[in-house]
């Protein structure tokens, strides 16, 4: 008789989107299979988007949060001058939309960094799933607190000082998602172009170039344009405390 919770394999799933776009709510919460295929039961087929597409604008109307299938794309804020400050960029797992929780219309616009898939998971279905299954709940929880997380870690590393360890924070930041995807953290692969590192940072263009290339000539990376190899996780994690030991030592 099979057990009423299990791990799962999300593979086992017959729908294309289950495999790939619920594994951020499923995997870690340990839900039993029907409450899965439940689960699986709210996701709208995937979308495809273009480069530089538009998935949602500020002011729409929140109806879902999405789950980048393959691609990845940015969010962003415009102001009325067309000022733009980018504010997150999304891996395939990862769930966005959240913006538009608290208001019911976003309050940011996404893109298409490149050619991307995303799941689409209408929200008032998974809020019944959620309220019928404690487990799912919980994880919905947990994504909510970790994107809360990531906000406040951007507004830090924008407000350092130090622009290497700037750069060093967010490919780091970067390499741990790719190893809580199963993805390979030490390959990174970049969509985003120099600039959206630089707006994304607080930087300008030429100090994010210079940069690479000083970690290069460190030996901490290997960057072949939008790929970079961390050669040196040790160093790089070296260089994201720099500041922080700087400061302490001046404070001596």
């Amino acid at each position: 008789m099979e057990p009423a919770a299990i791990v799962l394999d999300l593979n086992q799933l017959r729908r294309s989107c289950g495999s790939c776009a619920l594994h951020e709510l499923c995997l870690p919460a340990g839900i039993g299979v029907a409450d899965l295929q439940r689960l699986d039961a709210t996701v709208k087929d995937k979308r495809m988007l273009d480069r530089g597409a538009m998935l949602y604008r500020e002011g729409d109307k929140f109806d879902a949060l999405y789950v980048v299938r393959s691609g990845s794309l940015k969010t962003f804020v415009q102001n009325e001058a067309g000022d733009v400050q980018i504010l997150a960029f999304h891996l395939p797992g990862e769930i966005i939309g959240f913006d538009a929780l608290a208001s019911d219309r976003h309050v940011s616009q996404a893109e298409a960094l490149e050619r991307s898939s995303v799941c689409e998971l209408p929200y008032a279905k998974l809020q019944q799933v959620a309220s019928e299954v404690p487990a799912l709940h919980r994880q919905l929880m947990r994504v909510i607190s970790r994107e809360v997380v990531e906000e406040h870690r951007h507004l830090v590393m924008m407000g350092r000082q130090q622009a290497q360890e700037q750069l060093a924070t967010f490919l780091r930041s970067l390499a741990d998602r790719y190893q809580r995807l199963q993805r390979d953290s030490t390959a990174l692969n970049l969509p985003m172009s120099r600039y959206d590192i630089a707006n994304y940072l607080g930087l300008v263009v030429e100090t994010v170039s210079r940069l690479f290339s000083r970690m290069e000539e460190m030996g901490v990376l290997e960057v072949n344009r939008k790929s970079v190899r961390v050669l040196r996780p040790d160093l790089l994690a070296g260089l994201c405390r720099a500041d922080a030991a700087s400061k302490r030592k001046d404070a001596g």
